[in-house]
């Protein structure tokens, strides 16, 4: 039988979606890439903001139209069916399999009971949508980590390191949804990473939802900076990164082993979301104005060429006027080299869902366009310093007429960051550069983007 599968949301989904796709691969299933031609669709589901979930709901529908034709069994897992399973039993009679996130140690048992024995769920009487923290979630083994199929082509893989947040931000549904933070032994991620260097794979992004609280819970004390060391002895792996640390994780230590080690890039994406006191408060942030304003200075001071991004929320309830001049003149002040900004969104079960002043919509779109039109002026400024620079870039595609290479700086993360363009001449066969690294000269930008040239 031929499988398709649709991954929505962030990496950590995505590494879900890998590992269940070994699954299905180690059973002598046939991956199917377009849905057409699949006997069984899995949909791996976001259930972060409102946007992803009528994301989800909505692809959930579209590939509930390939059961009239080919399509035999529809399964659907991740973060929307762990907050409304019953709910959605109930209302997509269409989809023949819901699999929460902490059932995923017995997901291949619910995946068989439906494909061989035609095994149906049925929703409970009782209908519950209030949402409350679960459980620690149960951790794939190290031997689902290595049988997973990479679908991010042959230069990088993401390694996740922890799973859950115990930060408890009042905005944020994630640990109603994926629990508490819960560390990987290092052993085991140390072993996932040689097997990926093993696969050819040049570089590793380590993630979780705050990587510096990575071991505080199996090692009584964060482990980040001696976990990026290990990860540099590997052979094969060339670039390392790591996402997302929040402010207060970051220590003297972590500073000295990115500013210190050659194959970790020198990256730090620092989620702040405001840098008003009054709002981080509501926010239950672990760090004031000033404490954010430290930790930056004391990373450019280290680190002159450090690349640093953030990620904001505007419209949060109870934010006047003074907090948003606040936020945007600390935008227009520190000058990140990449900033994403959020309109808060008002998530059931949530303490700030329960404040009140809440925001009006026309209000936060006014704040998050101002927001990003100076974001969009700073980027071009930081960009436009990089003119006449060399930089080594790793070749990953060809533009879709054929006329240029696409790679990435180390400064760069993988759909998320800008890209490097380089016209495609005689000069160079596709062979000889792509998936490799070269030395290029930036000689224009174009929004986002840099152009460059091969010299080496």
């Amino acid at each position: 039988m031929n499988v398709g599968f649709i991954s929505l949301g962030c990496s950590k989904n995505l590494i879900d979606t890998e590992i269940v796709i070994g699954k299905f691969k180690n059973n002598k299933y046939k991956i199917e890439i377009n849905p057409e031609n699949a006997d069984i669709i899995v949909i791996n589901t976001c259930g972060f903001i409102e946007p992803a979930k009528e994301e989800a709901i909505n692809t959930i529908l579209e590939m509930a139209e390939y059961k009239k034709q080919r399509c035999k069994f529809l399964i659907v897992m991740g973060c929307l069916v762990q907050r409304y399973y019953e709910d959605l039993i109930k209302a997509l009679p269409e989809v023949d399999l819901f699999i929460k996130i902490d059932e995923y140690d017995i997901l291949w048992d619910k995946i068989e009971d439906l494909i061989k024995n035609g095994i149906l769920q049925k929703a409970k009487t009782k209908t519950c949508t209030k949402i409350s923290e679960i459980k620690p979630l149960p951790m794939p083994n190290i031997n689902e980590f290595c049988e997973r199929v990479i679908t991010t082509g042959k230069n990088y893989a993401y390694l996740k390191i922890g799973e859950g947040c115990s930060n408890k931000c009042t905005y944020c549904a994630i640990p109603y949804i994926r629990g508490p933070f819960v560390s990987r032994k290092m052993e085991d991620i140390l072993k996932e990473a040689q097997m990926l260097a093993d696969k050819g794979i040049k570089e590793l992004i380590v993630i979780a939802q705050d990587t510096t609280k990575y071991g505080i819970d199996i090692y009584g004390e964060s482990k980040l900076a001696e976990l990026l060391k290990q990860l540099c002895k590997i052979d094969g792996i060339e670039w390392i990164r790591f996402l997302y640390s929040y402010p207060e994780g970051i220590t003297e230590e972590l500073i000295e082993v990115v500013a210190k080690n050659d194959k970790i890039a020198k990256y730090f994406d620092i989620p702040i979301q405001h840098i008003s006191n009054q709002i981080l408060k509501k926010m239950n942030r672990k760090t004031s104005r000033e404490d954010i304003i430290c930790i930056i200075e004391k990373i450019r001071k280290q680190i002159p060429f450090v690349t640093l991004r953030t990620s904001l929320i505007v419209g949060f309830p109870g934010e006047t006027e003074s907090d948003f001049n606040e936020l945007y003149e600390f935008v227009k002040m520190t000058k990140f080299d990449k900033l994403g900004t959020f309109m808060y969104s008002k998530e059931e079960g949530t303490p700030a869902a329960r404040l009140s002043e809440q925001i009006h919509g026309n209000t936060k779109k006014s704040r998050y366009n101002k927001i990003m039109r100076e974001q969009a002026k700073i980027s071009l400024e930081n960009l436009e310093k990089k003119v006449g620079k060399v930089y080594k870039v790793l070749i990953e595609n060809l533009s879709f007429d054929g006329k240029y290479f696409v790679g990435r700086t180390m400064q760069d993360v993988p759909d998320e960051d800008g890209l490097v363009y380089i016209e495609n001449n005689a000069k160079f066969k596709s062979e000889e550069v792509l998936n490799r690294f070269v030395d290029c000269e930036i000689i224009d930008v174009s929004d986002y983007d840099l152009i460059g040239k091969i010299i080496h």
